[in-house]
């Protein structure tokens, strides 16, 4: 006899208090001593304890140059300038991110051009970027979205045939790898968001890496006027003094001493999270309408720390069962389910009408040459478009406990067992799911 939904009057399926089962950062002493030893000493604008940071954030992904930023964003600035990107060019970056994986772009009067994603892994499709190549495009963004290493091998061939460069975001897969590789250490230079919610939570702040001196001292250059006697290229010694971008994206050293406990802990929590996550999906493998976001266990690929996880959604498979009421019946039992991902970000006024700098013309376009319209209606990515009924949001555990894992597992196929029940009133989903950002503090 099938067990009567909570959300019927049925009992929940979660019955256990959650405790400090989705808490995040984990804060020990030695976190609140480093911290206070930069506070104590007025220290927080220096730049002796970034540079250790910098050094061993460095050597754990095996790269030559790391430059501490005071955001994630600022840093994906650098990395933008670092790469020379500058008026009139174009990048290549999946429509399904955070904004701050290529807004910035703008700043440098320079544009973006949106490639769909897999419905898979939900990274950019690398069958859907050449077509979007044209002589002005200078890169490709590739964000490791929720943790999923992107296709790598297939982009970095696109990118050698192309001439053009490799931007990562591996802002949500901290320590994540892809066939045995560190994501962040493949692309030409790579911006960390390393701020309180993310899985390499330290505090606010934004860490670059790259192989190529040039990138560096570039991105030297362009925020960190402080450290400008570290420049070497000529073209920018003979400029030194003075942030070439007018930015100051220094790092807040109490953030820097966060980080550098944290990257001594951080690969047994992430050892934990990863061991906790995999744990809940083998025990839903195989139920209908649900599928794990995870790499194949056999790949060498790995999602670090699991930031923001989501599943994927068959709504065939389960009669046409919408994914809010999907979701409501799961929120029943106790399970912090909701639909939906990051919205797509060609859609957005920013990226169609918007004239940031009064220039007479979207900014999208306004650097172009006249007549030259890259825009995106509806309809041009279909998969990043109706990805939003077809994902949803899953509990992020941050320890294994398997006993309290496996109720919430439970509420989630108590809901499918029951589905044809929830379809009589089932409300279908609203106008527009999805959010603009991802980060959820609290409660799974």
């Amino acid at each position: 006899m099938k067990e009567r939904l909570a959300l019927f009057g049925g009992p929940k399926a979660v019955q256990t208090e959650p405790g400090d089962m989705f808490d995040w950062p984990i804060v020990t002493p030695e976190v609140e001593e480093a911290v206070l030893a930069v506070l104590r000493a007025g220290k927080m604008s220096g730049v002796d304890v970034t540079r250790e940071f910098e050094q061993e954030f460095a050597a754990w992904h095996g790269v030559k140059y790391a430059l501490g930023h005071n955001t994630g964003t600022a840093a994906l600035h650098g990395a933008m300038f670092g790469l020379g990107l500058g008026v009139g060019d174009e990048i290549i970056c999946p429509s399904i991110t955070y904004w701050a994986s290529c807004l910035q772009a703008y700043s440098l009067g320079a544009t973006v051009v949106f490639a769909d994603i897999d419905p898979e892994t939900l990274n950019i499709d690398p069958n859907d970027i050449e077509r979007w190549i044209t002589p002005r495009t200078k890169a490709v963004v590739v964000v490791h979205y929720t943790g999923y290493p992107a296709d790598m091998d297939a982009i970095l061939a696109i990118a050698r045939r192309h001439g053009l460069k490799v931007l990562e975001d591996p802002s949500h897969a901290h320590g994540a790898l892809y066939k045995g590789r560190m994501v962040g250490t493949m692309g030409d230079v790579a911006g960390f968001s390393l701020m309180s919610g993310k899985s390499l939570a330290c505090g606010e702040g934004g860490m670059l890496l790259t192989n190529d001196r040039e990138i560096y001292e570039r991105a030297v250059a362009f925020g960190h006027y402080a450290r400008h006697s570290e420049l070497t290229l000529p073209e920018l010694v003979d400029g030194a003094g003075l942030p070439w971008g007018g930015y100051k994206y220094r790092m807040n050293q109490l953030t820097s001493a966060m980080g550098r406990v944290q990257l001594k802990k951080y690969p047994a929590e992430m050892a934990e999270i990863q061991k906790a996550m995999n744990y809940f999906w083998d025990l839903l493998e195989g139920l209908p309408g649900i599928r794990s976001h995870r790499p194949p266990q056999d790949s060498g690929s790995t999602k670090g720390g699991w930031y923001a996880p989501h599943g994927l959604y068959r709504p065939e498979e389960l009669a046409g069962l919408s994914i809010t009421r999907f979701c409501q019946a799961a929120q029943a039992e106790g399970v912090p389910l909701s639909p939906g991902c990051n919205k797509a970000l060609h859609l957005h006024p920013l990226f169609n009408t918007l004239d940031v700098y009064k220039q007479g013309r979207p900014t999208r376009i306004a650097n172009l040459p006249e007549g030259t319209d890259i825009r995106q209606p509806p309809g041009t990515l279909p998969v990043a478009e109706g990805i939003q009924e077809r994902v949803f949001n899953i509990p992020w555990f941050k320890h294994y406990r398997p006993d309290e894992i496996a109720q919430y597992a439970e509420g989630i196929r108590k809901v499918i067992a029951n589905f044809e029940e929830l379809l009589a009133d089932d409300p279908g989903n609203p106008p527009e799911i999805g959010s603009w950002g991802l980060t959820r503090r609290r409660g799974g």
